[in-house]
């Protein structure tokens, strides 16, 4: 790892992609308009960036049906597509310097975990779904006489991608490698407070052999480019991960349009129960991790933490130790373990909840708003205790560095307790039984329950989750389900 003097030299020295990516090229919106990207964890503007709208979402889905269409991409053997994604892998691995800085410049995570998860993270998905596409096999039916019915899997057309701005290259990754290898053609909107590394990943693309049209990237606002992606009647299915509220809107803009497939990866408050024979010094390690990586700007992030009784005491003093360790800091440091919230509206919204939690529970620690240089969009690690279980910071998704602490007396009540939640994306277990893991994992509402670790997750398996957190899947090969079509091709001979 390089030292703060050599990131501030690089990330001064970047030249930023700031125009629409659409059909090839960077063109300026159709309006002219543009909004400022901003570092912060400094404050300052990064640069003025392409506002798209409907007109530019249009001309994205234009090029992008008409890229499909001539079949330039859609066309070429499964073999062809393996070839040029495994290319677009190794350039991520060649830039990942390049990649790192600008997510961290553009929502203030530590550039020690852009360099080492984020970018190698992306090529590793892009990869995996590109040696994934040509061993997947077709069926035919078992039927009689002279007849042959094939079923095929084929690609949809024109997929629409939102993503969100925790993890800007990552999720856009893991929307974008099933997409393009299973065939189609994508328009991919970034959130506004993150577009950076999609622009730059577009022009990468194109390096890397795909054809022109087949990736545009319109970076703009949700209530522009967004709501007109969501609406378009000529997109066949819109991919989202973001906010609950924004994720039923995208439900509501299919039906109103042309009833396009809504794929969904919403929010989360995820339980992590810990039992009295766990491992505790592990299970803490791992709960601060679940909680406090990446600003607790995760969806999937252990948010409440459910204790047996009996060890409640020397659990919070474990984790009051684990998060008064943390170095909350400048993000381009490697000291930093910690960095900004993404934005200072997203560190208001956050010191709601803490001033929310300092009302009705008990401040273990932490509970400020920080103030490093010239940003104040920095919040100090926080634990509560003794939360109700009606209580704000115990039932709604904050998407910050701060965790909530209740007590179970046996499995049943940890149980109500965890299941209490309109979401459902992941859990947690910490047990060395493993009759209990297996059934506590059984009856946990949630697409994911790690044991005797957190959010596990790898490209082998699938990430969803249920209830208000979302359905579909990324990762795995159950990915390529949202990106592609069955057809039956019956033939008689």
């Amino acid at each position: 790892m390089q030292s703060l003097e050599y990131y501030t030299e690089k990330a001064a020295a970047l030249a930023l992609r700031n125009q629409c990516w659409i059909d090839g090229k960077y063109v300026a919106a159709a309006s002219g308009a543009r909004f400022d990207c901003i570092n912060p964890a400094t404050g300052a503007v990064l640069t003025d960036v392409a506002r798209g709208g409907a007109e530019d979402i249009d001309r994205a889905v234009r090029s992008a049906r008409a890229a499909f269409g001539d079949r330039r991409w859609s066309g070429k053997t499964p073999a062809e597509r393996k070839e040029v994604l495994l290319k677009l892998a190794a350039l991520l691995r060649e830039n990942l310097e390049e990649f790192a800085l600008l997510d961290t410049l553009d929502m203030g995570k530590p550039i020690t975990e852009t360099v080492t998860g984020d970018v190698p993270g992306s090529a590793h998905f892009f990869q995996w779904h590109a040696e994934a596409i040509d061993k997947l096999y077709d069926e035919i039916a078992p039927t009689g006489g002279r007849d042959l019915a094939l079923i095929r899997r084929v690609p949809l057309g024109v997929i629409g991608a939102v993503v969100p701005w925790n993890f800007p290259l990552d999720m856009a990754t893991w929307k974008l490698a099933p997409a393009l290898a299973a065939g189609n053609s994508v328009v991919l909107k970034p959130a506004e407070q993150s577009p950076l590394s999609a622009l730059r990943l577009g022009e990468l693309a194109a390096e890397a052999g795909l054809p022109d049209g087949v990736l545009n990237v319109v970076p703009g606002f949700g209530e522009d480019a967004g709501q007109a992606l969501g609406r378009h009647p000529d997109v066949d299915c819109l991919v989202f991960t973001g906010s609950t509220t924004v994720g039923k809107l995208f439900q509501r803009y299919a039906g109103e349009s042309n009833m396009k497939q809504v794929w969904l990866e919403t929010g989360g408050k995820s339980p992590n129960l810990i039992f009295p024979d766990a491992d505790l010094d592990a299970a803490a390690d791992m709960a601060a991790f679940g909680i406090f990586y990446n600003q607790g700007e995760v969806c999937s992030a252990n948010s409440r933490m459910l204790v047996h009784e009996s060890i409640a005491g020397e659990m919070l003093e474990r984790m009051k130790t684990r998060a008064e360790a943390i170095r909350v800091g400048n993000p381009l440091s490697p000291d930093t373990t910690m960095g900004a919230m993404v934005d200072a509206h997203h560190a208001d919204r956050v010191e709601g909840f803490l001033k929310a939690g300092r009302e009705i529970a008990r401040l273990v620690t932490g509970g400020e708003r920080l103030t490093i240089g010239s940003s104040d969009a920095f919040i100090a690690p926080t634990i509560f205790a003794d939360v109700p279980l009606d209580a704000k910071v115990a039932a709604e998704e904050i998407f910050g560095p701060v965790l909530s602490v209740q007590t179970f007396r046996d499995e049943d009540e940890a149980l109500t307790i965890a299941n209490n939640t309109i979401y459902g994306l992941a859990a947690s277990v910490w047990t060395k039984d493993i009759s209990r893991a297996i059934s506590m994992s059984d009856r946990l509402h949630a697409g994911t329950v790690s044991v005797n670790t957190v959010d596990a997750l790898s490209a082998m398996t699938p990430f969803g989750g249920m209830k208000q957190s979302g359905f579909g899947r990324d990762l795995s090969l159950h990915s390529f389900d949202k990106y592609s079509a069955l057809k039956t091709v019956w033939i008689k001979y």
